[in-house]
């Protein structure tokens, strides 16, 4: 664990530093917090401790300004304070852990290996996400298998998809839950015999019917999750191709029937489908796009949803540019 440690102080600067260096870590250490800060604009640290009482930046100041360079830190506070206000304003600002003046040795090891045990447990959970989220890349790219066009275009539709998701007020929680769920909206396509999925030409009567059966084998492939990434993909799955004034399929949902995810994600899987290159037509322009997301508003898609994507031009010339055709 990387440890940085401020105190304009000498004596409790040496003696912190002894004792951090009893427990085998090798600490960076500072008596003015501005270089203390400036360590840290280029150097990575889990865990800052830090005197409350310094003259020209004060603890509180020199956590928030280190956590705008490295939000994930840790800190414990130190301070002769023991007034409760002085606590409810660090812990205020994100402070972790206190160290009341005068401490003992064994105090400061146990508050130390603490946060260690803390950052431990957080990158922990941090690989098991990481490897959940590859795992739901994978699964995406099923459908890529059959069809090497949909790479770019599942790339595009999720960040289409959060980009609405935050627009429309969702949670950072939930923003990410629809990045990793919306690349599922087709999975069902790898039910769907090859004859259909790759015809170079516009569809019969019979084959549309056969494709439209992708929603709802999507939605079977992923329904009995309980991972809440794939919860959430089979519902994208099943609703993203009905329309706002219930003609859509599978099940003509009309409006607010329409799950929120199916609706953020029929914007964005139909834009980008129009700016796309298919085996039957040509990509369209971006404004040719566009126009028709605005034709449609209120009769394939939520009026509401339409006026923040259109409104979001420059966010989305910006994702089509960096995620265009591979």
């Amino acid at each position: 664990m990387k440890i940085v440690i401020v105190d304009d102080e000498s004596v409790n600067l040496m003696l912190l530093e002894v004792i951090v260096r009893q427990e085998g870590y090798d600490p960076r250490v500072f008596d003015n917090p501005f270089a203390a800060l400036e360590y840290l604009r280029e150097n990575e640290a889990d865990l800052l401790m830090t005197d409350f009482n310094m003259p020209g930046l004060d603890g509180i100041g020199l956590l928030e300004k280190a956590k705008e360079l490295q939000p994930k830190i840790k800190s414990i506070m130190i301070t002769g304070n023991e007034e409760e206000s002085v606590r409810e304003q660090a812990f205020a600002k994100g402070v972790n852990d206190f160290l009341i003046k005068p401490y003992s040795q064994t105090e400061v090891k146990l508050r130390v290996k603490n946060i260690h045990i803390l950052r431990i447990e957080e990158r922990s959970r941090e690989a098991l996400k990481e490897r959940e989220h590859e795992a739901l890349r994978i699964l995406s790219r099923t459908a890529e298998y059959k069809d090497p066009e949909t790479g770019s275009h599942i790339a595009r539709v999720a960040h289409y998809s959060k980009m609405l998701a935050r627009l429309c007020g969702l949670d950072e929680e939930e923003q990410e839950l629809i990045f990793y769920a919306a690349p599922l909206h087709d999975i069902g396509k790898v039910g769907i015999e090859d004859a259909v999925l790759l015809k170079p030409g516009k569809l019969d009567e019979g084959e549309f019917e056969r494709m439209k059966a992708h929603s709802d084998v999507g939605y079977e492939i992923l329904a009995d999750a309980q991972n809440p990434y794939l919860a959430a993909g089979a519902v994208i799955a099943r609703s993203h191709h009905e329309k706002y004034n219930g003609t859509g399929y599978p099940y003509g949902l009309k409006g607010e029937e329409i799950p929120l995810y199916g609706r953020i994600v029929a914007i964005a899987d139909v834009f980008d489908a129009l700016t796309s290159v298919r085996p039957y037509k040509k990509a369209w322009s971006f404004e040719e796009a566009m126009a028709l997301i605005i034709r449609e508003k209120g009769e394939h898609f939520d009026p509401v949803l339409v006026d923040l994507f259109v409104g979001s031009e420059a966010e989305i010339r910006e994702i089509f540019v960096r995620f265009g055709a591979e």
